[in-house]
């Protein structure tokens, strides 16, 4: 752009134009170097440099005569196709100067207010992303937090809700009855009493463990998770975010699993019968996370997809399949 403002030749009384052309481009620079702090360069500082870029590219073809801007028509009107509809007048008009091929001083303004209002939807989808990234990320933090209060509050107070089950052996058995927890588990030899022997077995680390064990199911689901991805041409990590937000949902969805299969809503699971069956659901319910999550994929996808570019299918067509 410098380089091009340099090099032609401008319109008589438009050097305002020029002038206020170049500012834009010391802003773009100024945000691309982002001299505060360079090492945290992130989706904003790119957008807004866009859009000082975008603007001094405006304000260039609007100070050159219109043979100057002939050339670049094509690339105008496509810019112009991958966001308005076929039957935008703004578009059908760009199109029409495209196939004649005439250009005069008002046909520059009806394309620069057309290509204006493209890049304004495109800013729009680009802020959305943005916004949905910055959603996800205040859930996932928010998710992290309370399964770290949850870990901290059991350790302090074990027997307050314990993720432990009282599984009956043979009657035949020295020690009929039985209490297994995550860390530790014993035996008895009468029926565990709630707030006796019971919360004897439970341990600090009984919900460490299981959130835990949660968070490397549910890494493994992200993981997995990754072979939908195509990546993004925006700024912003969705991908990166989505995945964040499966580790603290599988710690919580292990701990919560657990304790509606202690209370026996599941039929057939609703006593363990030891540690390692405890230790082997909690991974399993970490990774089960992919059950709530899968819609946040999904919308994630939608938001991505609204991302136009020139391959894009026409978005009448998309409207009216």
């Amino acid at each position: 752009m410098e380089a091009l403002l340099d090099s032609k030749p401008t319109l008589p009384g438009k050097q305002a134009l020029v002038d206020k052309a170049r500012r834009e481009l010391e802003e773009a620079t100024e945000k691309l170097g982002h001299h505060d702090h360079p090492g945290h360069l992130v989706g904003s500082h790119l957008t807004v440099a866009q859009i000082h870029v975008n603007t001094a590219h405006t304000l260039f073809l609007q100070s050159i005569p219109s043979e100057e801007v002939l050339p670049l028509l094509p690339g105008l009107v496509g810019v112009i196709r991958e966001q308005l509809r076929e039957d935008d007048p703004r578009r059908v008009h760009s199109e029409e100067i495209l196939r004649l091929g005439d250009l005069d001083a008002n046909g520059v303004q009806t394309i620069l207010d057309a290509v204006s209002v493209a890049r304004l939807q495109a800013l729009r989808e680009h802020l959305r992303v943005g916004s949905f990234v910055r959603i996800v990320q205040a859930v996932s933090v928010s998710l992290a937090v309370l399964a770290v209060l949850v870990a901290a509050l059991t350790a302090a107070w074990p027997w307050l809700v314990p993720i432990c089950f009282t599984p009956q052996n043979p009657p035949d058995s020295d020690a009929p009855f039985s209490i297994v927890c995550p860390v530790y588990s014993q035996t008895l030899d009468k029926s565990p009493i709630f707030w006796d022997v019971n919360y004897k077995a439970a341990a600090s680390a009984d919900y460490a463990v299981v959130e835990s064990l949660g968070v490397l199911g549910a890494s493994i689901s992200a993981a997995s998770a990754l072979r939908r991805i195509n990546g993004t041409a925006t700024p912003y990590p969705v991908p990166v975010s989505l995945a964040l937000l499966k580790l603290p949902t599988g710690a919580l969805t292990a701990v919560l699993g657990l304790q509606i299969m202690r209370g026996g809503f599941v039929p057939g699971l609703s006593a363990l019968d030891s540690s390692a069956q405890i230790i082997a659901w909690s991974i399993v319910l970490g990774y089960s996370q992919q059950l709530f999550t899968k819609f946040v994929d999904k919308q994630g996808q939608v938001v991505l997809n609204a991302v136009r570019g020139p391959l894009s299918p026409d978005p009448q067509a998309a409207a009216n399949p």
